[in-house]
């Protein structure tokens, strides 16, 4: 997370009541959190707005302008002054390094900087770049393993000026997928995660072990698409006649629903098949390492409503495949009922990751 860079000087045990916003190239997703009983959160503030096009291309500001606009209207609609804000995982490079275990502290850094030059195909003084250390299998270990998240300067400093021009303090840059992982991956789950975001433009992919993210993908196939195959074979429809038809027959495959079924199977089998892909380069990566291996998938993204969409995966994938319940650090739903329906909480998980860390000091 990036915080040290742009974070105003205050003492270290003072927490800034912040709202979280997570930004695609579509739209702006915001959640803001208050602290209940018992570790709980309670929903203060929840809503989306229309990001035009072409102010943002593949997680790029093209128009920062317009884009300033956009969080100008935010900040009317919340009154918020602090802001966490997502980055775009395509702008994102990350790896993971082995650090000795007696390295000072005070040193890391520069460690790291050495490393980026290995890892990242941009001159280091044109970067940002934060670290996660890693919990320690044993107390034994001699080493470290460091999972480090570089941007270019220019791609943090966009972001970072649209938010000052309308009148927005941001307080951390995160990796929607880190992010997203705060939301809905228990804090006891054991191996490895993969959090699939099936959005409107496209599939973001995040792999996360031991609530840290160590990979990321995308691609470039999304809502729309599986709308552009459905007009194809039903005509010319209204995007909320085809969602609608996304949302109650998908990829149900029946006498009265084949023909949605073979309209957005084609694409759905282009996405499976790249999720299949990633899952082989990652147990590839990890070797023998057992406890590294994916335990399940998790969906999340406002396509992720797609009827079937569970079952065909994890029928396709022979994994376990769930969706996100966006909710699971923050309350119970057994006790709190929340404002947002369940089909449109799967795209706020960004936002409310953003809104857990909140609760962190800085």
């Amino acid at each position: 997370m990036f915080t040290k860079l742009f974070t105003p000087s205050v003492p270290p045990y003072i927490k800034l009541p912040s709202i979280g916003l997570d930004i695609s190239d579509t739209s702006l997703k915001y959640v803001s959190l208050e602290p209940a009983q018992a570790g709980q959160y309670s929903l203060e503030n929840w809503g989306d707005i229309t990001i035009p096009n072409d102010v943002l291309h593949r997680g790029e500001v093209i128009d920062i302008k317009q884009f300033t606009t956009v969080l100008a209207e935010c900040k009317a609609k919340t009154g918020a002054e602090f802001v966490r804000v997502s980055l775009p995982e395509e702008r994102a490079y990350l790896f993971e390094t082995e650090i000795k275990r007696s390295t000072p502290m005070k040193e890391l850094r520069s460690l790291l900087e050495f490393r980026l030059a290995e890892n990242v195909p941009i001159p280091a003084r044109d970067v940002f770049f934060d670290y996660a250390i890693l919990p320690f299998s044993s107390e034994t270990d001699r080493t470290m393993h460091v999972a480090v998240t570089a941007y270019t300067k220019e791609t943090v400093q966009a972001y970072y000026e649209a938010c000052l021009a309308a009148g927005l303090q941001p307080l951390a840059f995160e990796v929607e997928a880190q992010a997203m992982a705060r939301a809905v991956i228990p804090a006891d789950i054991e191996g490895a995660v993969m959090l699939v975001d099936f959005g409107k433009t496209r599939t973001g992919i995040g792999i996360v072990y031991k609530n840290t993210l160590l990979y990321t993908s995308t691609i470039d196939i999304g809502g729309d698409q599986l709308s552009t195959a459905l007009r194809k074979q039903l005509g010319n429809k209204t995007e909320k006649e085809l969602t609608h038809l996304k949302n109650t027959e998908g990829l149900i495959c029946g006498a009265e629903s084949s023909q949605v079924h073979d309209a957005v199977i084609t694409t759905m089998s282009v996405i499976k098949d790249e999720l299949a892909t990633r899952i082989q380069y990652w147990h590839v990566r990890t070797g023998s390492e057992e406890k590294r291996r994916l335990q399940k998938i998790i969906l999340c993204g406002g396509s992720a409503n797609l009827k079937g969409l569970p079952a065909y995966l994890a029928e396709s994938l022979g994994i376990e495949i769930e969706l996100g319940n966006v909710w699971t650090n923050t309350f119970s739903l057994d006790e709190f009922i929340p404002p947002i329906d369940q089909r449109h909480s799967y795209g706020y998980a960004t936002a409310v990751g953003l809104a857990l860390a909140s609760d962190i000091h800085i």
